[in-house]
This record gives structure tokens, C-alpha cells and sequence, in this order.
């Protein structure tokens, strides 16, 4: 592994990977739940979602310098299995901080200067926060299994006679 787990280079090409991935996440998230009027959970799974595609994309291409590599299909499945992990921590990890935080607190909201929308901000550090989770899992987990060859792609395709 060169350059170690966490070194400047790649932390900081996946930080903006991330960033951009949070940002669609959020958007998508908001505009789901404001248009097809999804709970708070289906909304957060549907912002996954489409952020995951994107994601695998950009991770590939710009972070842990594996553009060249031969081995797309083994990395998609990988990414596919630390993402489902990622999901659990963002959706849930969210859920749980924002039902904790509307038994706690007051909900906040504030209105997007020039527009209507209104931003419940519980909701917002709720899902930031648990991104932020996500982040350091998926950093650790892509570096180290998903864009790396460990021999596990090679073993489940045997134990599924691929």
C-alpha cells in the first residue's frame, strides 16, 4: 500500500470525492423527500443511492489511483458491499441522531435566503453527522479492501461456482 493508510495524497482526493458525493446525497435526499413526500429514512436511501453511482465513479477515477486498473468488476463489487455498510451508518446512524435530537431539543429550521425552502436543521446535522461516519468507514474500508487486492473478490466467486 503505498504511501500508508492515511497519507495527504489520497485523503485529500478522497475528501473531495466525498464532498461531492455528500452534496448529491443531500440534494437528492431533500428534493425526494420535498417532491414524493417520502418519510425522513426513505428519503435518506434514495439520496444514497443516487449518490452511490456517482460515487463508485469518482472514487475510481480520482481517488486511491486505481483509473488504470483491470479490475472494474471486482471493485464495483467490493464497493458495492463497504456501501451497503456506509448506508446502514448514514441512514440510521442519521434516524437515530435525529429522533434523539427532536426528544432533546426544539426542531430548528431556517428558510434558504432568496427561496422558500425551509431547512429543518435537526434533520441536516443528523444526516451531516452521520455522512461524516460514513466517511471514515468508507475511507478506511476502500483503501484498504475495495481498491486493493485481497483476495476476496476470488473467493466469493468460488463459493458462488462463478
Amino acid at each position: 500500500m503505498a504511501g500508508g493508510l492515511f497519507n495527504r495524497r489520497d485523503i485529500l482526493a478522497y475528501f473531495i470525492v466525498a464532498a461531492i458525493g455528500a452534496t448529491v446525497q443531500l440534494i437528492a435526499g431533500s428534493l425526494f423527500q420535498d417532491w414524493f413526500q417520502l418519510s425522513y429514512e426513505q428519503a435518506l436511501f434514495a439520496g444514497y443511492v443516487i449518490a452511490f453511482i456517482a460515487g463508485f465513479f469518482l472514487t475510481k477515477l480520482f481517488a486511491f489511483n486505481a483509473k488504470n486498473s483491470a479490475k472494474t468488476q471486482r471493485e464495483a463489487v467490493k464497493f458495492t458491499l463497504v456501501s451497503i455498510i456506509s448506508c446502514l451508518i448514514t441512514v440510521y446512524g442519521a434516524s437515530i441522531l435525529y429522533d434523539f435530537s427532536v426528544q432533546k431539543f426544539q426542531i430548528a429550521t431556517v428558510i434558504i435566503p432568496f427561496s422558500v425552502k425551509v431547512v429543518n436543521l435537526n434533520k441536516l446535522v443528523a444526516h451531516t453527522t452521520g455522512m461524516g461516519l460514513s466517511f471514515i468507514s468508507n475511507y478506511v474500508l476502500h483503501k484498504s479492501f475495495t481498491f486493493r487486492n485481497t483476495g476476496f473478490y476470488e473467493r466469493l466467486k468460488k463459493l458462488l461456482n462463478l
